[in-house]
């Protein structure tokens, strides 16, 4: 569920950044660069973990930013195929359920079962991908989703939480 990710970067460091430590003010960079963004292949990144190195320290003509190209380690979400999640319902469709207000009724052996945006689902997960990034997207289209986690809930303690 959570990996390491070693990564390089070329990093532009603002000036007025230059009064602060060097690795304070790196790991602040990298974090708004980062952190709450997905890496196609890698997932979301949690948190810069830690940072290996840094070299340069190039200020080029006519920029009064420092270059410096740094190694550090990222905590990435990415689950794997067959790893069980808890999450909150969000929006649901002829699709399926993808985590909001609507209420799901499964009916089992003549019995109903509410799935709701209250309860907690636990899911199986099935697939994850990163779709390509679309150079242009429809108004009226639900917002681009870089990540997407497809589950199931065809198995024995998967559903909302409050049934088991």
């Amino acid at each position: 569920m959570f990996y390491l990710s070693l990564i390089e970067h070329t990093l532009c460091l603002p000036p007025q950044l230059l009064g602060l430590p060097l690795n304070e003010a790196i790991k602040g960079e990298l974090e708004s660069l980062f952190v709450d963004k997905v890496i196609a292949n890698l997932g979301l990144c949690v948190s810069v973990y830690d940072i290996r190195s840094i070299d340069g320290g190039f200020v080029f003509p006519g920029d009064g930013a420092s270059t410096y190209t740094v190694e550090f380690r990222l905590v990435m979400f990415r689950p794997f195929v067959g790893e069980i999640i808890t999450a909150k319902l969000k929006e649901s469709d002829s699709n399926g359920l993808r985590w909001n207000q609507v209420i799901w009724m499964w009916d089992y052996q003549k019995q109903k079962f509410p799935i709701d945006g209250i309860d907690e689902i636990r899911f199986q997960v099935q697939s994850v991908t990163y779709p390509p990034i679309p150079v242009e997207q429809p108004k009226e289209s639900k917002p681009f989703a870089p990540m997407v986690i497809m589950g199931s809930l065809d198995y024995d303690g998967l559903g909302p939480v409050s049934w088991w």
